[in-house]
């Protein structure tokens, strides 16, 4: 199979940020000399004369850098991001969070700036030999998708290796895109140790095969663009900083999900964003804990340290709470002579038992500590507790068995279901003092998995799926691991620079897109803790973490492998919600586990729900002249200070429910200086103020169809009501769009003029490095002449971009008098107008909207079928039991439809109520609409009376924001179309029906 590709609009928004900051540009090719004189066996002719020389091509950037900074602060500002005051050496961040296409992004980045600016030479510097094959493995599976995008462009990359160095020869001279994939030890050691010359990477010595220049001298003269991935991990030292420098980069792009450094920052998608706008999958925890104190003495060793010569011990206990006398598990750290007796505020259960610390011992492989009784514990190990191989079978079973019910549903949709285990010792699974080489997990996986697939439960799977998901236990599982040179694994040091580990790393990617396949019986996989950068695929709904000392893996690190979006066997993302959602198996209670995922968020610059008296600074708004004002600290203190004395919010930053209700009504205000910052500041508080929603399997709560309500009467009459589809069409009117299209046209800010700069900058490349060559090339120079710009068809390019009549951009045009801003700068030009026209096109779509019926209907059994929906007790889910509604609980998005719910519930006029299913979708130009609900109702004289119903906080669709009040404007003309005497109504209350 293979991986298909979309294009995403916060992927596009991404690579703009990028590429517009070298706006004005012109494609240019800089040339320079390798020179070859002193190669033996290098013998070139040319008319019968010998050359001593080859032609390099490099990137040439032909902006200036004041330019450049108006640029990336116009970009700023557009994206909400504090604008910079300089271009720190060239360096422009882009954060993502992880699974949503980082890699996929630089490369297409790679590709639009190529065809924008005639860039060729790019290098992507890595971290590690993970992210490197990683890289590798993701341009060869984009290949074919951007050869389709963009006009069979001919692009080619590798992976840097020390023995093919005429790779770097090709790379200088190609006139083509090259893409060279290079790990940050490959060229900084050099730099660690600049006195021994022979100890340097073979990329900072003269080489033969180079005509005896140096590898890093040809590379830095094509001036390339540099991209880091992972940047906290590639340039975190000086060393690796020269490293960086020495490749003369045009400017660094910097990509990652955990900046500790944020150059210029153009593009930002928080962990939040990626949440909330499903461009990830969603978490449920499982936690497999022994929570209940029992009447005898707990503890578990966490941790030891010797820091300031203090020995001490990081210690869980029962903890006694002395205002509830409740009893925790709590961590404590502890002392030689501390008694747990004291420090637990006097439980019970270590009084008199000799739970005096007595040693604590941190020498390297042998942390433990010791109490007075004579009990002992290593790093991991507990007393009192569940044994810890209980703790570790009932995960694997718990894991096994979320796999086998999520494989119930997604088999269907053919997707295949993977699980992956992380485990911090190879013995544990494979162990080769066995006669079967099994170690305790793989034994005990395989005594789990054949208990339950042969449930009753699970008879489906055997018989209908028996040929997709394979029965026997041997062969659904398997491990990655580093292997020695007899063939046997071993536990890898995560350092990922040896031989062992690049041999791992090449086969967990060459496998990625097989292990998607029905073909491949391997389902679940066993891996090293230490190879957590390794693993991504798609299709990893399960990640279960079985270690017996600490934990080095942070959570993000667990939930990344598997938060892609999932794909089917044709290789498509499947963008329903119900199917992505990873568990997370965990030996710590839900709590401690989101907890720790916050602190995690919040240690790599992300805040959660907290306003400060800084957050607005930056905010940027247009005035009428095409001047920018931006907010200073003055003014975002003033503006959170207002917050606080109005109540909208507490002196520490959190937001009040005053603020979010006056929102909703439309009716929050700021001070008149501010008014015109209004939505922009409103939009600051929305982000800061988002939370990620993780949730906790042991709440989770199956949703079924009730199916005496689906055959009753009332049911099957409100559905002939609905079940009606239709289609539209757009009559707008033109006049009112090209008199609003002018008027913004003449107002839109002045374009400036595009600055060239003529000069070509040639290098000469010798035994003595890279120089400026100067006049000294003589005759080996051309002369690039700059010509007036050819202007391209910008009415043509106007259409393909709006859809709209020539016609009518002419006229709009020509009656702006702005034309002669075209010849400014054409490109400018284009981009503004292209912008004015698209949204004055979707301000003016939905009024002149037509729906009328069609002869199809939407399909009860697709629309309301025995698919299992879950739902998470008190987070989203209402259990009804009054046999009016078409499920037994409701699944509700908000506040509004949970109150909604309980009304409809418990009002003896409801005689029927249904949440639309997300299936059940109105057509509309801009997305499809999918209404909240279906009701009949009786009316005092008996008669009753069908309804769909939106429910939101305001009644007043003027109150809300522009795509939500356009969907509901269409919704009401295609139930007014369909004419079965249903009424549509946007309410925040059930009363309001009731009064209609």
């Amino acid at each position: 199979m293979k991986l298909k590709f979309i294009d995403q609009q916060y992927q596009t928004d991404a690579v703009n940020a990028i590429c517009n900051i070298f706006e004005g540009s012109e494609i240019k090719n800089s040339l320079f000399t390798i020179d070859v004189s002193n190669d033996k066996n290098f013998n070139y002719m040319i008319e019968g004369e010998g050359v001593s020389y080859f032609t390099g091509h490099g990137n040439k950037l032909s902006i200036d850098d004041f330019t450049m900074l108006e640029n990336v602060q116009h970009i700023q500002e557009e994206n909400d991001i504090q604008r910079t005051k300089s271009l720190e050496n060239k360096n422009f961040t882009i954060e993502m969070e992880t699974g949503t296409g980082k890699t996929y992004v630089y490369t297409k980045t790679m590709l639009e700036l190529n065809k924008r600016y005639g860039f060729t030479k790019f290098i992507i510097v890595v971290p590690s030999i993970a992210i490197k094959e990683g890289v590798f493995s993701s341009l060869n599976a984009t290949e074919e998708h951007f050869k389709e995008k963009y006009d069979n462009v001919v692009y080619n990359y590798f992976v840097y290796d020390s023995s093919h160095l005429e790779r770097i020869q090709d790379f200088a001279t190609s006139t083509n895109i090259e893409i060279m994939i290079i790990n940050i030890d490959a060229f900084r050691k050099s730099f660690a140790d600049p006195d021994k010359e022979t100890k340097a990477n073979l990329i900072h010595r003269e080489s033969d095969r180079l005509s005896g220049n140096k590898p890093i001298d040809l590379i830095a003269s094509t001036n390339p663009i540099v991209i880091i991935d992972e940047p906290q991990s590639v340039d975190n030292t000086k060393k690796s900083k020269e490293a960086i420098t020495s490749l003369n980069p045009l400017c660094i792009l910097r990509y990652s999900a955990t900046h500790k450094e944020l150059y210029n920052l153009m593009f930002r998608l928080t962990p939040v964003d990626a949440y909330q706008e499903n461009l990830v999958k969603h978490i449920e925890v499982a936690s497999i804990t022994s929570n209940e104190a029992s009447a005898k003495p707990y503890v578990k060793l966490l941790s030891v340290s010797d820091k300031n010569n203090s020995y001490t011990a990081r210690v869980e206990i029962y903890v006694n709470n002395k205002k509830t006398g409740v009893i925790d598990k709590k961590t404590v750290t502890v002392k030689t002579n501390d008694d747990l007796w004291e420090t637990s505020n006097e439980v019970d259960y270590y009084k008199d038992n000799g739970y005096i610390v007595d040693n604590i011992d941190c020498f390297k492989g042998e942390e433990s500590i010791s109490f007075s009784n004579g009990e002992y514990l290593s790093i991991g190990s507990v007393i009192g507790d569940v044994d810890d191989a209980t703790i570790k079978k009932a995960q694997i079973r718990q894991t096994i068995e979320l796999h086998l019910n999520k494989e119930l549903h997604y088999v269907k949709k053919d997707i295949k279901v993977l699980s992956l285990f992380f485990i911090d010792e190879v013995a544990k699974y494979r162990d080769y003092e066995r006669e079967d080489q099994k170690g305790d997990y793989a034994r005990w996986f395989e005594e789990e998995y054949t208990k339950l697939i042969n449930l009753p439960k699970y008879k489906v799977l055997r018989e209908k799926y028996g040929d997709k998901i394979s029965l026997d236990a041997e062969r659904v599982h398997d491990g990655y691991f580093s292997k020695d040179g007899k063939g046997r694994v071993k536990n890898s040091t995560g350092a990922g620079v040896s031989k062992d580990d690049e041999t791992t790393y090449q086969l967990i990617m060459k496998d990625k897109e097989q292990l998607l396949s029905f073909d491949e019986p391997i389902r679940f996989i066993f891996s090293h803790s230490a190879l957590k950068e390794g693993w991504d695929n798609p299709n990893v709904f399960q990640v279960c973490t079985l270690v017996e000392t600490k934990d080095t893996m942070t959570k993000r690190q667990k939930v990344g492998r598997g938060l892609r979006i999932c794909v089917n066997q044709n290789g498509e993302r499947i963008l329903e919600n119900k199917y992505n959602v990873l568990s997370v198996i965990a030996n710590e209670s839900y709590k401690e586990f989101a907890t720790s995922l916050q602190k995690e968020l919040e240690s790599d610059n992300f805040k959660f729900g907290i306003i400060e008296p800084i957050s607005f600074t930056g905010i940027c708004v247009k005035q009428i002249d095409g001047s920018t004002y931006e907010l200073t600290q003055e003014d975002s203190k003033e503006v959170f200070d207002y917050l606080v004395k109005n109540e909208y919010m507490t002196a520490k930053g959190k937001i009040n429910t005053k603020y979010h209700t006056e929102k909703h009504e439309g009716i929050f205000t700021l001070p008149e200086k501010f008014e015109s910052y209004l939505p922009k500041i409103m939009k600051r508080i929305d982000n800061l103020t988002k939370e990620i929603e993780i949730k906790d399997v042991s709440r989770k709560i199956p949703v079924k169809l009730n199916k005496e309500v689906q055959l009753s009467p009332e049911f099957e009459t409100l559905w002939n009501k609905i079940k009606q589809k239709t289609k539209y069409s757009v009559n707008m009117d033109i006049d009112k769009l090209k008199a609003q299209a002018i008027e913004q046209i003449k107002l839109m800010p002045r374009i400036k003029e595009d600055k060239i700069d003529s000069q070509i900058t040639r290098v000469d490349i010798n035994k003595q490095g890279v120089k400026d060559a100067g006049h000294q090339i003589r005759e080996l120079g051309a002369v690039y002449e700059f010509e007036k710009p050819s202007y391209p068809d910008f009415i043509r390019r106007l259409q393909d971009a709006t859809q709209l009549l020539r016609k009518t951009i002419i006229e709009v045009i020509a009656e702006s008098g702005r034309l002669s801003d075209f010849y400014i700068n054409p490109e400018e030009f284009i981009k503004q107008v292209s912008k004015i026209l698209l949204s004055v096109k979707k301000e003016n779509l939905t009024e002149g909207i037509k729906y009328e019926k069609i002869d199809e209907f939407y399909e009860q059994d697709l629309i309301f079928n025995d698919e299992e929906l879950y739902g998470y007790k008190d987070r989203n889910v209402l259990e009804v039991d009054s046999n009016k509604n078409i499920y037994d609980h409701v699944i509700y998005d908000s506040v509004v439809e949970k109150d909604f719910a309980v009304e409809a519930e418990n009002d003896d006029d409801v005689i029927l109520y249904a949440k639309l299913p997300s299936t059940f979708k109105i057509d509309t130009p801009i997305g499809y609409y999918n209404p909240d609900w279906a009701l009949v109702l009786n009316t005092n004289e008996g008669e009753k009376l069908y309804f769909v119903a939106e429910t939101k906080g305001t009644e007043n669709i003027n109150d809300l924001k522009g795509s939500e009040k356009k969907k509901i404007l269409c919704g009401r003309k295609h139930f007014e179309v369909i004419d079965t005497g249903i009424k549509y109504e946007v309410v925040k209350e059930l009363k309001t029906l009731k009064q209609l």
